[in-house]
C-alpha cells in the first residue's frame, strides 16, 4: 500500500487465513460446492469501479451514510470509525464489501485497506484453476513486518487526514490477528478491538491486551479449536482488560464472513457476530449517551 492518501481500498459510510496452513484441505469458510446466495448485495452508495483507485479521502466523502444522519445511533459515531481487516480473501471477496456495508449503515466510518497489494488469496482454493497457489508462501510473504505497517498507514489516515478520534479495528480470520495487534500498538493505534474466528494468535499478542477486545468464536473452528479457544479466554483475563469470547453453536471457521445461510445456525451466528461487533464498539468506542 502506498501513502496513505492514494490507499487502494474501499471506504464507506451509511489474519487469520480460512486456510489450514499445512493443507489444501476444503476449509467450511471457502465457498461451498453448491452454495446458499446471501442477499443480493444493496450498498448505501455506489462503490468505486474496481479499475479505479479513486484516493479515500475522496471516496469517504462521497461515502457518509445519507440514512437518518441525525439519529441517535448515528449522530454520535460521527468521529469514530471502524478499520475492517480482512480475511486472506482481500477485497476481491463479496462477502467483505458487504460486512464494510453493513458498518456503514451502521454509521461508522468504515476503512477496508488493501492487506495484500492487490494480490489476495483466490477466492475458492480447491478450484483447479488455484493449483499453484502456495498458501505456506502466501502466509510468508504477509507476516507482521508487511502488515504492521499497512493497517498503520491506514490509522495514521485515519486520524490526520480524516480527522477521526475513536477508531475500532474489526478483524476477521487473518485480520483478527492483526486487530489485536493494533489495538495494542502504542503509540497511535485502534482503541478497541473485535477479532471474529482469528487464528495464528500469539500467546504475547493476546495477553498484551489492556483496550477492550471481543471476539466471535465458531464451536466448530479447526483453526481456533475449543482448547485453545480456552487459552484465549485465559490469557485474556490474565490480561485484566475488558474483554467478550462469545461461540456460536453450529458455526465452522468462517462464519462470519461466509456463511451458508441456508443452515441456520450459520445465518443465525453470522447475524450475531456483527450485532455483537456494532455493540461492542457502541459501547466501548462512544459510549452510551
Amino acid at each position: 500500500m502506498g501513502d496513505a492518501t492514494s490507499l487502494p481500498a474501499s471506504t464507506h459510510r451509511h489474519q487469520t487465513p480460512c486456510i489450514p496452513p499445512s493443507s489444501r484441505a476444503p476449509c467450511s469458510s471457502l465457498a461451498p460446492s453448491k452454495p446458499t446466495p446471501e442477499p443480493k448485495r444493496t450498498p448505501a452508495v455506489p462503490l468505486t469501479p474496481p479499475s479505479s483507485l479513486t484516493p479515500v479521502s475522496q471516496q469517504a466523502k462521497r461515502s457518509r451514510s445519507p440514512t437518518t444522519p441525525n439519529s441517535p445511533r448515528t449522530k454520535p459515531r460521527s468521529q469514530s470509525a471502524i478499520l475492517l481487516l480482512t480475511d486472506v480473501f482481500g477485497l476481491n471477496l463479496l462477502q467483505n464489501k458487504l460486512l464494510a456495508d453493513s458498518f456503514a449503515r451502521a454509521g461508522y466510518l468504515t476503512l477496508v485497506p488493501d492487506l495484500f497489494a492487490g494480490s489476495p488469496a483466490p477466492s475458492d482454493i480447491n478450484d483447479p484453476a488455484s493449483a499453484n497457489f502456495s498458501i505456506p508462501a502466501f502466509l510468508a510473504a504477509h507476516q507482521p513486518p508487511v502488515t504492521d505497517p499497512i493497517i498503520a498507514s491506514a490509522i495514521s489516515h485515519l486520524r490526520g487526514s480524516l480527522n477521526i478520534s475513536s477508531i475500532a479495528a474489526a478483524g476477521y480470520c487473518f485480520g483478527g490477528r492483526y486487530a489485536l495487534r493494533v489495538v495494542n500498538a502504542s503509540p497511535g493505534g485502534a482503541d478497541v478491538a473485535f477479532a471474529a474466528h482469528p487464528s495464528l494468535l500469539t500467546d504475547e499478542e493476546i495477553s498484551g491486551v489492556e483496550k477492550p477486545v471481543s471476539v466471535a468464536a465458531a464451536d466448530r473452528d479447526e483453526l481456533l479449536t475449543a482448547a485453545r479457544r480456552a487459552e484465549v479466554e485465559g490469557l485474556l483475563l490474565g490480561a485484566g482488560g475488558r474483554y467478550q469470547v462469545g461461540v456460536y453453536g453450529g458455526t465452522p471457521h468462517g462464519f462470519a464472513v461466509r456463511a451458508n445461510y441456508s443452515v441456520e445456525s450459520e445465518r443465525f451466528g453470522k447475524e450475531g457476530a456483527f450485532l455483537q461487533a456494532v455493540g461492542w464498539f457502541d459501547e466501548f468506542l462512544v459510549g452510551r449517551g
